[in-house]
């Protein structure tokens, strides 16, 4: 089979997942610039240990469709064990290891054992993939406390960036060197956002066991939002300390590089998933954009607000739409890629339109200024065209709905029946304000 076959074959299995179109979106986006800026993937030690099959068949269906991340690994249960085993006592002060020279012996046996691993593995599976231990991160001693660990202080990614050009996935081990040659213990996560920062891929991509960041619920947080969300999820008890300072990594790398950049969490089995479908699966983390609030038409954007509408449901707006709705509030990410528009001409809230721009699908921007509108609005009802690809969202965001054969309605923080009723009633009988035409 010649790989344009392979990768079509792949695409019509990623068909399950999600639509032609937007796959074909993704592999568009993430092999331009030559692929060189894919992604970097960082694997924890526990991966390794429990997962290294899915995360196998990931690398390798990535490889197909002619995508080469780069992979930084760690090591953590495997260094603990041998450790423990070998009797030295493992120390960590404010969690991080304290690496004397016994310590780094093992640390670096451990790593590059570990590393051969995942390459012979992969190479076995027939993914081309190349070792890298030493020679990336240069470093200086952190502090006396910590003995031999290091603090980043460049990066040297061109054998690298060579190995993707040749297809074959770097594998990178969590060591360094100081400017005197001495070998020094790096964390993992601190590794892959230094590269992160150098290389500025489209994606990195933290794989863990959880497959995300938790709730207070302890369910998936699809999307986080830094501009929106950031101060909201530090200042909760629920969010754990080691999710905080990942948040907090994440953060910092996020504000360096530029807004192309973006950061999932997922699990190994469902890479593809997360990167090729504009739902995802696991949690994805941008800069994203600030979300304004309008209460009236003079003070937002008309023309780009038309242009944001038109281009999403592919047919002009009513001509006198602005004239003629009674706005409540308008929610409107400040590039206008995403927004939501509730009117009040009605007992109970009405959501009159919610758009993304194609481009911004997949980034999270929709689901916060959903989020943003639900806040400040726990009454709504809104109607849905019954073939509308959104509508498995809406049945997931509502109390209750109603299928017809043109609309779907949808309501929330509605209880009673002869209001639910009356607000059914209400969408089904609303004119269009979206012309049936499409646009030239």
């Amino acid at each position: 089979m010649t790989n344009h076959k392979v990768k079509e074959t792949i695409v019509r299995l990623l068909n399950n997942m999600g639509s032609e179109s937007e796959i074909r979106k993704y592999l568009k986006r993430f092999s331009s610039n030559e692929g060189m800026k894919f992604a970097i993937i960082k694997v924890g030690g526990a991966i390794l240990k429990d997962d290294i099959d899915n995360l196998v068949s990931s690398l390798s269906f990535l490889q197909q469709v002619g995508l080469t991340p780069i992979v930084v690994h760690g090591a953590g249960p495997q260094l603990n064990a041998q450790l423990e085993q070998e009797k030295i006592e493992a120390e960590f002060i404010e969690g991080k290891r304290v690496t004397n020279s016994e310590v780094l012996k093992v640390a670096r046996k451990v790593f590059i054992s570990e590393n051969h691993n995942l390459v012979n593995t992969l190479k076995n599976a027939g993914v081309d993939a190349a070792s890298f231990y030493s020679g990336i991160f240069e470093c200086e001693l952190e502090n006396e406390t910590l003995g031999l660990v290091g603090t980043i202080q460049s990066v040297h990614d061109h054998d690298l960036i060579e190995s993707v050009r040749n297809g074959a996935i770097p594998v990178v081990s969590p060591l360094g060197e100081t400017e005197q040659g001495q070998i020094v213990n790096i964390n993992a996560d601190t590794a892959t956002l230094a590269l992160a920062k150098a290389i500025e891929p489209y994606k990195v991509v933290f794989l863990t066991g959880t497959g995300g960041i938790l709730g207070a619920d302890e369910t998936l947080i699809p999307a986080i939002s830094l501009q929106n969300d950031y101060d909201y999820l530090m200042q909760q008890s629920w969010l754990h300390s080691g999710m905080k300072l990942k948040l907090q990594q994440i953060y910092e790398l996020l504000n360096h590089v530029s807004n192309a950049t973006s950061v999932s969490i997922t699990k190994p089995s469902l890479v593809a998933k997360e990167l090729f479908t504009d739902r995802g699966s696991g949690t994805l983390v941008n800069k994203g954009e600030k979300i304004h609030q309008f209460n009236d038409w003079q003070h937002l954007a008309q023309d780009k607000l038309t242009g944001l509408i038109e281009s999403s449901f592919g047919h002009h707006l009513q001509r006198h739409y602005f004239e003629q709705t009674q706005l409540h509030r308008a929610y409107v990410t400040e590039c206008y890629r995403a927004a939501t528009i509730v009117t009040n001409d009605y007992a109970v809230p009405y959501l009159d339109k919610f758009v993304v721009e194609d481009s911004a699908k997949g980034e999270g921007l929709g689901t916060a200024v959903w989020n943003t509108m639900l806040h400040d609005n726990p009454q709504l009802f809104w109607r849905a065209s019954s073939h509308n690809p959104i509508n498995k969202f809406y049945f997931s965001m509502a109390d209750g709905f109603i299928r017809g054969n043109e609309w779907n309605v949808f309501w929330r923080g509605v209880d009673d029946f002869s209001l639910i009723q009356s607000c059914v009633q209400q969408a089904i009988n609303r004119p269009r304000t979206v012309n049936s035409g499409e646009l030239s």
